[in-house]
């Protein structure tokens, strides 16, 4: 924001250039950064439409600052970027779809005002400040300019009329005339259709004439010039033949696309289709298509064709109208042709009830229920798309000559549904049960094998060593007597065991 570069020491406004890098990053740093006003500014001189692509998270803070911007919208763009492209043309659509008309450097002494006529209506005669019209695709637009010099221009003085957002602008220079040099009166000048004298630009008619340039004759002394100019104006209104035209002998001759007694008819203001007024098929009329070679609608777009809603050789399938070359289906029928029946079960369940119950088939009995339809009943037991009461069956379709056809039959006798369905699933939880149980059985056994193999395994793999136990003590104690000594030639000592 313009004013944080301050905050680092810097202090000279920015220029007005560009200062990013190719990395994006902003490199200025002997400038400040830019203003809003500035950037705007920026924008408009070199007729740039700014789209800003944000996530939803900093939406807000965006539509904030383009409503500061002229000529910018915002988008929220997804996560993934996906819908980037569809973002960028929507807001295309929406900013081409608004003209906005102003003025640059017009002099103070000139007041500069607009009045803008927009899908046909007549021009606003509040005159404002700029020229604008929203909601526009493939429409003439028509802006009225008007400028008020409240002083006299010392020089004549150029400004620019632009359209925001176009690279395009019309130059207008202007100068007041503030000295009259009026010069010596013309008797019987042309411009007065010599029947006046010309002085400073202005008729002073002949007795008998009356108008701006003489051109009216006076038939009463009722007439004047300003009852002629009254009788050109509507009801309440200061604006002579609507500003469309000139009021001449105290009629309006309107100009261009203008028409009516007092130039109130735009005939360039009705319905575009296709990109023709009046789709190319009519004239306008005061707003209004006067259309030819029998055409209908509001802008001639209703074809008096009927080759489009014919199905072979039937109109519409026999079930609907034909409009503007376009079949309008009767109610239960849809597609192109009306071919299609909608919801065809339901269309004829009541003709079905009531042949059960009448049990006649070519009865006049159901007649109204049957919708006029071709009812037959089939032999034996059929199988069809609808059924009734789970007893019938039915089926309905739209025959060749466009009458809907029904055929119906008994439904072929079959098991009670609640025992049956009651049956599959007891027997369902009963095989689910047992099958849990073998499941538990088999893991339990198998359990109990790899225990015992353990154990087994165990037994053979321990080597069993015999050993004295420490705790045993024998019956008998051998004792040596130390003092009984037995010398013998071979110096033996005997020693006899006492027990």
């Amino acid at each position: 924001m313009a004013g944080d570069g301050r905050l680092g020491g810097v202090f000279q406004p920015h220029n007005g250039q560009c200062h990013l890098s190719d990395q994006g990053s902003y490199n200025g740093k002997a400038y400040d950064y830019p203003s809003v006003g500035h950037v705007s500014r920026v924008l408009q001189d070199n007729n740039i439409q700014l789209i800003f692509a944000v996530t939803e998270d900093i939406y807000p803070a965006y539509k904030a600052l383009s409503a500061l911007i002229p000529q910018s919208v915002v988008g929220v763009l997804k996560n993934d970027s996906s819908n980037v492209v569809d973002l960028i043309s929507e807001a295309y659509g929406n900013l081409s779809s608004t003209l906005v008309l102003e003025q640059e450097g017009a002099p103070k002494e000139l007041d500069v005002s607009y009045a803008s006529t927009c899908k046909g209506n007549q021009a606003d005669i509040e005159w404002k400040k700029k020229g604008e019209c929203q909601n526009i695709k493939h429409e003439k637009i028509t802006f009225q300019v008007r400028l008020n010099a409240s002083a006299c221009l010392k020089e004549p003085q150029t400004f620019r009329i632009k359209m925001q957002g176009i690279n395009e602008e019309v130059k207008i220079t202007v100068d007041t005339e503030c000295h009259c040099n009026c010069g010596v009166p013309e008797k019987d000048s042309k411009h007065c259709n010599s029947s006046g004298t010309l002085s400073c630009g202005v008729c002073s008619c002949d007795e008998g004439y009356l108008g701006q340039r003489c051109e009216c004759v006076q038939q009463s002394d009722a007439d004047s010039t300003a009852n002629m100019v009254a009788s050109c104006r509507p009801d309440n209104s200061l604006l002579v033949c609507s500003e469309h035209g000139t009021c001449e002998c105290g009629k309006c001759v309107c100009q261009g696309q203008f028409s009516g007694k007092f130039c109130e008819c735009d005939d360039n203001s009705c319905e575009y289709r296709n990109g023709f007024l009046c789709n190319g098929k009519g004239r306008c009329k005061c707003g209004k298509c006067i259309c030819s070679n029998n055409y209908t609608g509001s802008a001639c777009d209703c074809s008096p064709r009927q080759d489009k809603c014919f199905n072979d050789k039937w109109l519409c399938s026999g079930q609907g109208k034909c409009n503007c070359n376009r079949c309008q289906c009767n109610p239960g029928f849809k597609g192109e042709h009306c071919s299609v029946l909608i919801n065809d079960c339901m269309l004829l369940k009541d003709c079905v009830a009531c042949h059960m119950e009448v049990g006649i088939p070519d009865t006049n009995v159901c007649a109204i229920r049957c919708l006029n339809a071709t009812v037959s009943r089939l032999e034996g037991t059929h199988e069809l798309h609808c059924t009734y009461q789970d007893t019938v069956s039915y089926d309905v379709k739209l025959g060749d000559d466009g009458k809907i056809v029904l055929q119906y039959a008994d439904l072929p006798r079959s098991v009670d549904k609640t025992t049956l369905i009651i049956s599959i699933s007891v027997s369902g939880i009963i095989l689910i049960g047992i099958i849990i149980i073998i499941i538990y059985r088999c893991l339990v056994e198998l359990y109990d094998i790899r225990e015992y193999q353990n154990f087994v395994k165990a037994q053979k793999q321990t080597e069993w060593k015999e050993v004295q136990n420490p705790l045993f003590k024998g019956a008998t104690t051998t004792v040596y007597n130390p003092l009984h000594m037995k010398h013998d030639e071979n110096e033996k000592e005997l020693s006899e065991p006492i027990i």
